[in-house]
């Protein structure tokens, strides 16, 4: 964006006469008056930054903000580029300028001209590129997929200098369980070919963009620039890098965005654009955390309001979505960073606290403009309907879409291992996650929810496991093997710890080897202990096995009412099947196959996915204790 202040002048000849001096003087103070008059206005902000002909929708919304700014009026010639309107709140340092871009538009710089009473007093540049070739039919994440969650502080540290920046309140403390570490883009980007060669297709970085907050702002969830990597982590060019040189790997890169609220420190926050633009804009009012009370048909209206519209803490101010100012912002914001890094999809965080009706109409455009993408939601709730509530397809009730195409599983990840843990009985262990299981007749598309033993909101699975190497892996081979499309949180696979108790410092620990003078590395596996070797090695073998297999990845899955501590499931896609044993006996068992004829039918043998052995069907199977078997056929 480049923006001109001028004034257009030519000096007088100098009078002799009183006369002329008169109306030489009367010249200069109107002169002078008129510099002063176009110095009063500037344009501190232009969002989005630029755009794109050749969009799904003609039109976007232009968001300009400087001191006075909407006492001027916006012009423009660019061949076509129409001007549609312009819109003004209470705030008169803000104007929204609606432009329309025609299907044939060039892209180029459209020069914007703001008047006042007829004299051009500012002039800016705003940019319209091309789309890249294919843009709008982009493939996205699927159950093909494995995802690799990263929280980009606590991973590598890529490039030092970047810990702390003049212009971010926080500097890094890596002694600090809550304070920055350093980890970077640039130290995600040099560990791809490790990610790529683990198995995995997908990285999900926990949000990147800015969050200048006084503490607590490595974890990304208080955005204060919603067009700005934060400078700690990298520039925005550093992110569209770094997704380019990942999809030469075969990874696809997934946005963590937050719709629902923004950081304390967020530049709004000094000058709000709109007497509405956040929910209890008059003061902090938190939410009650009732995830049923958008779904209760009993419900008291206080009580659904003050869940969507209060606030989690002080420091996360809650936006006001009724408002189509904002609404238009944020649609347009997602749109941006899609189109601008070539993303694979994205994740929305705190999704069930948003407005609905705004939820839906974001929804719509973005897969309006990609209907390809995957957008998986985050509903951190335990209860399946409440999760289906919001899947795209789903008929409910009230008739309410939102055209969200996937969620994340808490139902049945909240319940892994508390069953893993559980004596098995009649009413617990195994046959409650056959039951979890049971209740996918409630989704509309249960292929496409989102699976994980744990991630950066939990503590460590490793933990919850009680450090049980058994366990663990058995929870990591369910993952990849159930319907549903699997993610792994990094450190998983070299035995991360965590508190039992949930501390948010201390499960989102250091990567082991992401920063210069580590004892151990994880990704060259220097110093690692033989255990972390051996799950290191487990998940790999698991997951650049899942890539080949269709019954997985895109098979039915049939399963088993658990029976003496074994739960058997099969994938089958085509002639491909696969079998999957979960076993929680302590001690040696035996698994008689004849209960499974049908879907084993005459074949003799099959092969253990991770050891390769061959498997004998024609005969019990004989299982070591708490060792899971998967078996392709």
């Amino acid at each position: 964006m480049r923006t001109t202040h001028y004034m257009h002048f030519s000096l007088l000849p100098f009078f002799k006469t009183s006369r002329s001096l008169k109306i030489f003087t009367v010249f200069i103070l109107l002169f002078c008056s008129s510099l002063s008059f176009a110095a009063n206005y500037k344009i501190e902000h232009l969002e989005p930054l630029h755009w794109w002909v050749g969009m799904k929708n003609p039109d976007v919304q232009l968001m300009v903000h400087g001191p006075g700014i909407a006492e001027l009026t916006p012009e423009l010639q660019y061949a076509g580029v129409s001007l549609r309107g312009v819109e003004h709140t209470n705030n008169n340092n803000y104007l929204f300028i609606n432009l329309h871009i025609a299907p044939n538009t060039k892209p180029g710089d459209i020069k914007i001209r703001f008047t006042k009473k007829g004299s051009e007093v500012l002039q800016t540049s705003y940019r319209l590129e091309n789309r890249r070739s294919g843009s709008a039919e982009r493939a996205s994440f699927s159950a093909k997929d494995v995802i690799y969650l990263i929280t980009p502080d606590r991973f590598a540290n890529g490039d030092p200098a970047n810990d702390s920046h003049p212009e971010m309140l926080e500097a890094a403390n890596r002694t600090s369980p809550v304070g920055r570490h350093g980890g970077d883009i640039k130290g995600i980007a040099q560990q791809l070919d490790y990610i790529a060669g683990m198995g995995f297709t997908m990285v999900w970085p926990t949000p990147l963009i800015e969050n200048n907050q006084p503490q607590y702002s490595y974890h990304g969830y208080s955005p204060t620039n919603l067009y700005r990597i934060d400078p700690r982590m990298g520039t925005n060019e550093d992110y569209k890098k770094i997704v380019a040189q990942a999809r030469k790997k075969g990874l696809g890169f997934i946005n963590d965005i937050v719709l629902n609220h923004i950081g304390s420190g967020h530049w709004w926050m000094k000058d709000l654009p709109a007497a509405d633009w956040l929910n209890y804009q008059s003061g902090f009012v938190p939410t009650n955390n009732q995830h049923t009370t958008v779904l209760d048909i009993h419900v008291a209206p206080e009580d659904r309001q003050q869940f969507t519209d209060g606030w989690f803490v002080e420091t996360m101010p809650d936006m006001n979505h009724r408002n189509p100012l904002l609404a238009r912002y944020l649609i347009q914001n997602t749109i941006w960073w899609i189109e601008y890094a070539d993303l694979s999809g994205i994740r929305e965080d705190t999704y069930a606290y948003s407005d609905k009706d705004f939820l839906a109409r974001w929804g719509k455009a973005v897969l309006e403009e990609y209907p390809q993408l995957n957008i998986v939601g985050e509903e951190m709730n335990s209860n399946p309907h409440i999760l289906a509530y919001w899947q795209k397809g789903v008929k409910n009730r009230d008739g309410y879409e939102s055209h969200l195409p996937s969620l994340m599983d808490f139902p049945v990840v909240y319940l892994t291992p508390e069953v893993l843990n559980a004596q098995e009985t009649e009413s617990s262990g195994l046959i409650k996650l056959y039951e979890m299981i049971a209740n996918d007749f409630v989704y509309a598309d249960p292929m496409n929810l989102m699976l994980f033993p744990d991630n950066h909101d939990m503590s460590r699975i490793y933990s919850l496991l009680h450090e049980n190497l058994d366990l663990l892996k058995t929870s990591l081979l369910f993952v990849a093997t159930t319907r549903g499309i699997p993610q792994y949180y990094y450190g998983t696979e070299v035995l991360i710890k965590s508190p039992y108790v949930r501390d948010d410092g201390l499960l989102r620990a250091d990567m082991p080897g992401g920063w210069k003078g580590d004892k151990a590395n994880a990704f060259t596996r220097k110093g690692l202990t033989s255990a972390q070797r051996d799950v290191q090695d487990f998940l790999q073998r698991l997951l650049l096995w899942r890539k080949t297999s269709a019954a997985v990845t895109q098979g039915t899955l049939t399963h088993y009412i658990p029976q003496s501590g074994h739960y058997v499931y099969f994938r089958e896609h085509g002639k491909q099947r696969v079998m999957v044993v979960i076993n929680k006996n302590k001690s040696e068992s035996r698994l008689d196959l004849s209960r499974f004829k049908r879907v084993i039918g005459e074949t003799v043998s099959g092969t253990d996915v991770i050891t390769g052995k061959a498997i004998s069907l024609r005969t019990p199977l004989v299982l070591p204790p708490l060792q899971s078997q998967v078996i392709e056929f």
